[in-house]
């Protein structure tokens, strides 16, 4: 997909560079060319060495090199690649960014550059909710930078926790795949829903009920379809992922609310339920704190949640004409999906075996079975975003051959 593509990958002075040597890595794998630009900043994280080893490269770092220099090389470098990317983009790479700086090599391409740019932002949650970053971040949005992350999570900085994580190798490795690989606008006209993420069930004010989701499967999907030109509703619950450009994001909590926003949002022509719905909430939330006390764990009484796959499936006027669901499971997937999907009255289920050895949950990469009437088909292993492109692709064949 890659092949022969040329990335200029420009690493800036945060503690995520190390993460730029596996991205490298995936992008020499799938037959990409990179050549890296090092700020002074970033060799305090990663050497020039140790990144010339893997992109086999010269690495590029000063903007006054005689032997690059001698033939404009910030020039040549920029102009050169397919596509610039930003790894990690600190607040400072950012700022000079967004207000034409152009001071060091680094900065100095990117200024020069007429191909597209992607960055990956990455710095302390201070630092990325900072109202000068956020005008940042927005003005190289209207420049038509794309972004992929930051992500939220534990920070470097002991104590710290919230968003500014770099995105993962593979999620950049999707983004950038999504960018230079683009889709035929095989869904437009389309109106397509996604779910996406876990769901919270309060048990009181500090404590939940929920199932082991980071959201980046379904974030993918609904990615995808909207760049193969469908119109997409994204419902998402508390995901660890930022929001998929481009598409319109509803935030919920609970499986209730979750239904409730689905519910409001058909009629569509296809919809992909990809969210870890808790099963079950408790019945009772309480409004204050439960403490402790000598009498022990308290009895928590649960019911069950509605079914929100089950439910638009069935639904008697606004079933959309594909319904697609998900299964993890943990052992006999196949056959657990295959029961799933005449229980609950869909017309695909895409199987995944979560155990803890596969990493599929929280992880860049997924293994799935499509499960349909016609039969079972064991999809290789590969990132969440090129298993999001598949199904759209199946999706929208799906559909054309519905309308005929």
């Amino acid at each position: 997909m890659l092949a022969k593509k040329r990335i200029l990958l420009v690493i800036g002075g945060g503690i995520a560079a190390y993460k730029c040597l596996e991205l490298i890595r995936r992008l020499k794998e799938r037959g990409a060319k990179v050549r890296a630009i090092l700020t002074t900043a970033a060799q305090e994280f990663v050497t020039p060495l140790s990144v010339g080893a893997i992109t086999g490269e010269r690495v590029f770092t000063d903007l006054f090199d005689l032997t690059a220099e001698h033939d404009i090389g910030h020039i040549r470098l920029s102009r050169e690649a397919d596509l610039v990317v930003v790894a990690p983009a600190t607040a400072d790479l950012i700022a000079k960014m967004a207000n034409g700086f152009a001071d060091d090599l680094a900065s100095t391409a990117l200024i020069a550059t007429d191909k597209p740019v992607l960055i990956a932002p990455a710095m302390n949650p201070r630092m990325w909710s900072h109202p000068a970053t956020r005008r940042n971040v927005a003005r190289l949005k209207e420049d038509g930078v794309l972004t992929v992350g930051p992500n939220s999570g534990a920070m470097a900085e002991r104590d710290e926790f919230g968003a500014g994580r770099m995105a993962e190798p593979m999620e950049i490795l999707g983004a950038i795949e999504e960018m230079l690989s683009p889709q035929q606008q095989i869904l437009k006209g389309r109106r397509v829903l996604v779910t996406s993420g876990p769901t919270h069930e309060p048990i009181d004010p500090v404590r939940f009920i929920a199932n082991r989701s980071s959201g980046k499967q379904g974030h993918a999907i609904a990615a995808a379809a909207r760049a193969a030109g469908a119109e997409v509703v994204l419902v998402s619950g508390p995901a660890e992922v930022a929001d998929p450009q481009g598409v319109r994001t509803l935030h919920v909590e609970s499986a209730r609310d979750m239904m409730a926003a689905v519910e409001e949002n058909l009629p569509v022509d296809c919809a992909i339920f990809a969210a870890a719905v808790a099963d079950w909430r408790v019945a009772d939330a309480s409004d204050q704190k439960i403490k402790k006390d000598a009498g022990g764990a308290p009895t928590l009484h649960l019911v069950e949640n509605p079914d929100i796959l089950a439910s638009i499936a069935r639904h008697h006027t606004l079933r959309p004409r594909l319904v697609v669901g998900f299964a993890a499971e943990t052992e006999q997937v196949v056959a657990h999906a295959k029961a799933k999907r005449e229980r609950k009255g869909c017309d695909w289920i895409v199987a995944n075996d979560v155990s803890p050895a596969t990493g599929i949950m929280g992880g860049d990469l997924n293994t799935v079975h499509l499960v349909s009437a016609a039969g079972v088909e064991d999809w290789p292993s590969a990132s969440k975003a090129e298993v999001a492109r598949r199904l759209v692709a199946r999706i929208a064949a799906a559909l054309g051959e519905a309308g005929r």
